[in-house]
């Protein structure tokens, strides 16, 4: 039975950590294609297209809404930002194993779309107080976004329960340990499909 690829969603708040966690075992959890959101807006400076997102025009972003080329997609300060699903279904082709950085809503989406390739991880510190120091020592961000991102934050913990795994990240080389067994177990989940096929050959 040929092997299709997998989905691993990891939420989580601001500063939780998930960006260095994936870091530290992307050498480790063999061929991926991280999801990169597609936007509208002008890259920043330093930004790369491919890199940070697919930028796009306005008309082009547009024609892929109607092809329903997209997972999700929203306007966000008059620029539209979404998950184009032409890559992933690339990937997923291509058994490769498809990475998620996504807020809860996304999150959501995606598991009702795809919930039957689809493994979700919840990433977290062990506190509130935690999150706070960890945003603050960052120091990227004012004093009123970190506040806006601690608000947003105590709003995503009450989702949970709707992911399948939590991982709490006190100490980053245990919490990286936790994450490489829940990709271990996302590989092995297998689809409505792949099941029928394999039933189908076994008889």
């Amino acid at each position: 039975m040929s092997k299709r690829g997998a989905i691993l969603v990891i939420s989580g708040p601001s500063g939780a950590g998930k960006s260095s966690i994936i870091n530290k075992i992307s050498d480790k959890i063999g061929a991926y294609y991280f999801s990169i959101s597609t936007t509208t807006r002008n890259p920043r400076e330093g930004e790369q297209h491919g890199r940070e997102y697919f930028f796009v025009t306005k008309e082009e972003f547009e024609k892929e809404i109607e092809n329903g080329n997209f997972l999700e997609y929203a306007t966000v300060h008059g620029n539209y930002y979404g998950t184009s699903l032409v890559p992933v279904k690339k990937a997923l082709e291509e058994g490769k194993l498809v990475l998620f950085d996504i807020d809860v809503q996304g999150q959501s989406i995606v598991t009702s779309k795809l919930a039957d390739i689809t493994t979700s991880v919840f990433l977290t510190t062990p506190s509130l107080d935690e999150l706070k120091k960890r945003l603050y020592n960052r120091a990227t961000d004012d004093a009123q976004i970190i506040e806006k991102r601690l608000e947003q934050a105590n709003g995503e913990l009450e989702e949970i329960e709707h992911f399948d795994y939590l991982i709490i990240n006190d100490n980053l080389d245990e919490a990286a340990k936790e994450l490489l067994s829940v990709v271990q177990v996302a590989r092995l989940k297998s689809s409505k499909e792949e099941i029928a096929d394999f039933i189908n050959q076994w008889k």
